[in-house]
């Protein structure tokens, strides 16, 4: 356990989302550098988003818009953006037998604030969208989430112009069924400065 806290501490802890055959998602920590994640580095095209709080929420939007084949005027990317953002208040903060198939989601709320403070500040425009957030929209949307920071933050410096993915979310809803066609994954880009951009 030490070692895991000196990992997050010193901000090399690696995740992996693992599913299980329960409505439940589980985060793995990767021992090590040497994760195939970390090994990969990727190329994409930056698509700026609005730095406004609502900027994971707007991200989100303009990726499923964009894997759909269209795309959002300003106004339906600010109002997707905030039903995103209800949507999860809902879910975590409204709805009691909903919430708890959300357990990660809300072990993530609860190991900064209490519930009703989240609760509180979830409604407010300008809050700040993150892994807890992720957790419930991926499994809310059925959309697969990969979250990237750009190669030079991994590397310490350095002219990179790649993308490494550091989180993984609803990957299950990346692999077709009988049920589903399989679902184009979103990238979203954290900058490391508290802002989502979409990589296409």
């Amino acid at each position: 356990m030490k070692i895991v806290l000196e990992q997050l501490k010193n901000g090399i802890a690696q995740f992996e989302l693992v599913s299980s055959p329960f409505s439940q998602f589980h985060l793995r920590i990767l021992r090590g550098r040497g994760s195939s994640a970390t090994k990969k580095v990727e190329r994409y095209s930056v698509q700026k988003v609005t730095g406004d709080g609502r900027c994971l929420f707007r991200a989100l939007v303009k990726g499923m818009a964009f894997n759909k084949g269209f795309s959002l005027s300003p106004r339906e990317e600010k109002n997707d953006a905030d039903e995103l953002r209800m949507a999860v208040k809902e879910i975590i903060c409204e709805d009691e037998e909903e919430r708890p198939k959300y357990e990660a989601a809300l072990v993530a709320i609860t190991v900064d604030e209490s519930l009703n403070r989240y609760c509180q500040r979830i409604t407010r425009p300008d809050f700040w969208g993150g892994e807890s957030e992720l957790l419930v929209l991926s499994k809310l949307c059925g959309q697969p989430i990969t979250v990237y920071i750009p190669e030079h933050e991994h590397t310490n410096g350095g002219r990179s112009s790649g993308f490494i993915p550091i989180a993984e979310y609803g990957t299950e809803f990346g692999k077709g069924s009988r049920n589903r066609k399989p679902r184009k994954v979103v990238r979203l880009l954290y900058s490391g400065s508290n802002h989502y951009d979409l990589l296409v």
